[in-house]
């Protein structure tokens, strides 16, 4: 149950202008390490409907890094060698990799699973999955579309579906499940 968690929030559609990034590090199923940073998007515009979501403003983000500043400083080496996770992976992992792209910066051997797919095979009596709707399922207490709260409960969502099918490690969820580990 090694992982490290991941999600990001953005200030437009598209994928490269995240704007925070939340990231919890699980060692046997138990957070031990934390981080979050807000980023300056490339266009200095947040739309004001994703502004309703997430709560953040040109003003909270206008004196943060820009991704390339904390990637290869802070990101990667909070990763290290282990598998990333996300909740709905193909938004998190799509970010991650158009980042990546609009600032030339290498795409790592990182691999990566998706703790929605993993819900929904753990829960599949429940009408929806999403991370709110979980969290408030199992009594989880977050501040939703916060990327680091978010990163936070995704984790909490694997180790109760690692719990709730008597597995002790990742690797055998993903097998029972059906979802693999993906490059990013």
């Amino acid at each position: 149950m090694n992982f490290v968690t991941i999600d990001f929030e953005t200030a437009q559609y598209s994928r490269e202008s995240a704007c925070s990034v939340g990231l919890v590090k699980f060692r046997k199923g138990e957070e031990v390490d934390s981080f979050y940073s807000l980023i300056r998007p490339p266009e200095l515009y947040i739309r004001p409907d994703f502004t309703d979501i997430h709560g953040l403003t040109v003003e909270d983000v206008k004196d943060a890094p820009c991704f390339d500043g904390i990637w290869e400083s802070a990101v990667l080496p909070f990763i290290g060698d282990l598998p990333l996770a996300a909740h709905y992976a193909a938004f998190d992992m799509g970010v991650l990799r158009a980042v990546l792209e609009y600032y030339g910066l290498r795409k790592p051997d990182l691999k990566y699973f998706c703790t929605l797919a993993i819900a929904r095979f753990a829960w599949p009596e429940m009408n929806s999955h999403s991370l709110p709707v979980l969290a408030k399922n199992f009594g989880i207490i977050y501040n939703a579309h916060n990327a680091l709260a978010d990163a936070r409960t995704c984790g909490d969502i694997a180790k109760r579906a690692a719990d709730i099918c008597g597995l002790g490690t990742i690797r055998k969820l993903l097998k029972v499940s059906g979802e693999r580990l993906k490059n990013i």
